[in-house]
């Protein structure tokens, strides 16, 4: 059975409030995968002298922690070692911000192949180059439970988009055995950013629309890491 990790504080407080200002969700069909008792989550805050992610004027400092990303076009010492690579950056920490919902436009957009999955699509709409860091984190209607990431699709450094450039993720919606559980089908979508540490607030959530029909899942829910390539992204 998959192993299901507590949403992390901030950002479902984020997602949650996202939603509420929506006012537009609609209830799941069916009952989410209950919390395993063990499971905690705690979030972290970005390095004194970072940058947060919100909002689009301010500089970001380097990325920190063990488990974050290296800068983009760098591989540092403690970055992911990947298996997938990405372009190298212009730029610089320094005159980058990160991409959230208030600089890019983000599409979901359901795919024929690979069966039962899903591509979205980041945009960056501003006028300064952005970092997708890490993972979106999903959260279909008012699900209280966090898809879990394709750690093999981490890439080497930071997806970094310049203006009008796209960056995308995969996400596998369900088994095509029909294995998975708590199968059902949703018609709201929030796409969380996060900041330059893991599970920390990285700006505003988007919503992007969603089929009308809606988009099924079930328990083997994930989703790929942000990557520069959109054939990458749907290859696992």
């Amino acid at each position: 059975m998959r192993k299901y990790h507590a949403l992390p504080v901030v950002l479902l407080a984020a997602l949650a409030l996202t939603a509420c200002q929506d006012g537009t969700g609609t209830k799941v069909e069916g009952a989410a995968p209950p919390e395993p008792a063990s499971a905690t989550v705690t979030a972290t805050h970005p390095a004194e002298g970072g940058n947060s992610g919100k909002g689009t004027n301010g500089t970001d400092g380097t990325i920190g922690g063990t488990a974050t990303n290296s800068t983009q076009g760098t591989s540092g010492g403690t970055g992911p070692q990947a298996t997938k690579g990405s372009k190298a950056a212009k730029g610089t920490t320094a005159t980058r911000v990160s991409c959230n919902g208030s600089n890019t436009a983000v599409t979901a957009r359901p795919v024929r192949r690979p069966l039962n999955h899903m591509l979205l699509t980041v945009k960056n709409t501003g006028s300064k180059m952005c970092d997708l860091t890490y993972y979106p984190v999903l959260r279909f209607d008012e699900m209280q439970w966090v898809p879990q990431p394709i750690e093999d699709s981490k890439p080497q450094a930071v997806t970094t988009l310049a203006p009008g450039e796209s960056g995308y993720a995969g996400v596998s919606l369900s088994a095509a055995d029909g294995s998975g559980e708590w199968g059902t089908t949703s018609h709201k979508l929030t796409v969380g950013f996060q900041g330059r540490t893991p599970n920390s607030d990285g700006g505003p959530s988007a919503l992007p629309t969603l089929p009308a029909k809606g988009v099924y899942y079930d328990s083997t829910l994930t989703v790929t890491y942000w990557l520069r390539d959109m054939d990458d992204a749907l290859s696992y």
